[in-house]
């Protein structure tokens, strides 16, 4: 695959990376000038998202730090002036210009989109603190592009308004900034859906019109406001490819735009152009790597209008497509992709979430499960329990065809002409709740079933859905649960080479067993005279309570809660014990809570 890194716990990428800054930690949002609004780049692996940075944050007594020196690896409009686009010749005669919001190029036959739809988009966030789930970080300032649509709304990237406290916008050449409305986060898909009440701010600008999905060597134009200008940048280039590629904000596959054109930190949530002046897309990340240069990441049309539609079908974001979707694509997928350029096979095998596959390229394989010579398909290995597909999918199970489309032995099924995709792009047309028809060898015989698509809900999830993170304590034990966020949290952004194996082996490949199972942890332990001994516990999965077992962090809370037992027994990992005397243990927890501050044993999620 290209990839030679071992994957071992503590062994770090020899590949050198471009230095970046990470938009989450407090330290990192300090690092920008009170003088100056910058861009962070979020990364993980190699494809990073074009993240808003924190902005005007004062550093407090002492100079201003200066900007850190702009990566040469990076070419933007200044350095790249061949694939910077002209400045528009408006035709003596418009006509219908206006009214498309695009204007012609004199004597080039080609348009350009008007420029005043799009937006630079301001955003307060305040981050949860995974580590310390009873408070929240710092709040830090950011900023990045969006565009105008149909329908008073505002489409940007779902990391752009993360964890926000206060968004705003502002029009070109505007020097009012709108408060905003926040319809719909799509964390899977990176969108966003704003809005602004006040009228003022829709006058004397025409939305955006979508196009069809571009091919390949279409030109496109990327508009946006990249490394904190208040001033539009164009930047022009061509599709290079059109596949299932990982979305790292959403921790997903599906179907993206590869684009040559420049986008750099700042340009996600801008709208990415054709020669038609239509939007065929939203830059959201691109590809530092010392080997590739001017690689960037649009989300096509086809995703934007399933995000929309599914808004307006509902109400509110379902994360209908998504979540069918590959949601284990961990770092080390990520960071494969972005290394050789192309899917890993790991990738490909986990098409979906709710059932685990494998492709059928082996002819003694395809023999031995009965496949005659004109058959193909993939195997199912393994099925979620607790999805709508686990009462009709079992093991060992061979897919032949979704929806009529055949599947090959690769897990690919015809896109366009001349080009193959992952079938999961059928999957992504999908709604939650949407029944689609499959054929299914088993045993040698074919069956045909309709299955109702459900939404997946993991072991380890991804996201927290901007929800703050759940955590109990007693006698100074810390419990929570395991997330991607937390993780990232303890171990920093190279959580996939830190994190305990046993820990990333649940995230890559454990299924829940039921619809409410939680991975608990003790997160730390607050040191009291009641605890000497178990101060070394750190990230441990608490497996049961007085030898019940621990499905989730409120049946823990509840146990102990109510616990009447002389002592408190608690099964750990690694065949760890605590026992603790209960009456002492309650009696002490609040003289721990009043040394560390921290308001309440429990979270408010858990009161209820």
């Amino acid at each position: 695959m290209g990839d030679s890194r071992k994957r071992k716990r503590g062994r770090k990428s020899k590949t050198s990376l471009p230095e970046t800054l990470d938009a989450s930690p407090p330290a990192a949002a300090a690092a920008a000038a009170s003088f100056e609004q910058t861009d962070v780049v979020f990364s993980v692996g190699n494809t990073d998202l074009v993240e808003p940075l924190p902005a005007h944050r004062r550093r407090g007594r002492g100079r201003p730090r200066k900007s850190p020196n702009p990566n040469p690896n990076n070419h933007c409009d200044a350095s790249n002036p061949s694939k910077a686009l002209p400045p528009p010749v408006l035709s003596p005669r418009r006509e219908s210009s206006a009214a498309v919001g695009v204007w012609d190029l004199a004597g080039s036959g080609r348009v350009v989109p008007s420029m005043d739809a799009v937006v630079k988009v301001f955003c307060v966030h305040t981050e949860p603190n995974f580590s310390l789930p009873w408070q929240r970080k710092r709040q830090y300032s950011s900023s990045s592009s969006g565009f105008i649509i149909g329908g008073r709304r505002v489409l940007t990237n779902a990391h752009s308004v993360e964890h926000y406290t206060q968004v705003k916008l502002k029009k070109r050449g505007s020097d009012t900034k709108y408060l905003a409305i926040v319809l719909a986060i799509g964390t899977e898909c990176d969108i966003a859906l704003l809005t602004v009440d006040d009228d003022e701010f829709w006058e004397g600008v025409s939305p955006v019109e979508f196009g069809e999905l571009p091919a390949l060597q279409d030109a496109v134009t990327v508009v946006g406001y990249p490394i904190g200008g208040d001033t539009i940048s164009v930047t022009s280039g061509v599709v290079s490819r059109i596949e299932i590629l990982s979305y790292v904000h959403g921790s997903t596959e599906l179907l993206g735009l590869q684009i040559d054109a420049a986008i750099n930190s700042g340009n996600s949530g801008g709208p990415a152009f054709n020669d038609k002046g239509n939007c065929v897309g939203i830059a959201f990340q691109s590809l530092k790597h010392e080997d590739a240069e001017n690689i960037g990441y649009v989300i096509p049309t086809p995703v934007i209008m399933h995000f929309i539609q599914d808004y307006e079908k509902n109400g509110a974001y379902t994360g209908g497509f998504s979540d069918n979707l590959a949601g284990h694509s961990s770092p080390f997928i990520s960071d494969t992709l972005t290394m050789v350029g192309i899917q890993s096979d790991y990738a490909v095998s986990k098409i979906l979430t709710n059932f685990v596959l494998q492709k059928m390229e082996n002819p003694d394989l395809r023999m031995a499960v009965g496949m005659k010579p004109d058959q193909k398909g993939v195997r199912v290995r393994r099925v979620d329990p607790t999805a709508p597909e686990s009462k009709v999918l079992r093991p060992s199970d061979v897919i032949l065809s979704f929806d009529r489309v055949d599947i090959a032995n690769d897990g690919t099924v015809p896109f366009r002409h001349g080009e193959r995709i992952g079938f999961s792009y059928l999957i992504s047309q999908k709604y939650t709740g949407d029944n689609a028809e499959i054929k299914v060898l088993r045993d040698s015989v074919t069956h045909k079933f309709n299955i109702k698509l459900g939404t997946h809900r993991r072991l380890i999830p991804a996201h927290s859905k901007g929800r703050p993170p759940s955590y109990y304590i007693v006698a100074g034990f810390v419990f929570t649960t395991v997330s991607v966020p937390y993780l990232r949290s303890e171990y920093g952004k190279d959580y996939e080479y830190e994190a305990p194996v046993k820990l990333l082996d649940k995230l890559l490949h454990s299924m829940p067993q039921s619809k409410d199972e939680e991975l608990v942890v003790v997160s730390q332990v607050l040191v009291a005279d009641i605890n000497i001994g178990y101060e070394e516990i750190v990230n441990t999965q608490v497996l049961a309570f007085n030898g019940n077992p621990v499905k989730n962090l409120k049946s823990l809370a509840t146990m102990v809660e109510s616990c009447k037992d002389e002592f408190m027994k608690f099964d750990l990992e690694y065949d760890q014990i605590v026992v603790l005397r209960t009456k002492t243990a309650k009696a002490t927890t609040l003289d721990i809570l009043t040394t560390h501050c921290i308001p309440s044993a429990m979270s408010d999620d858990l009161k209820t």
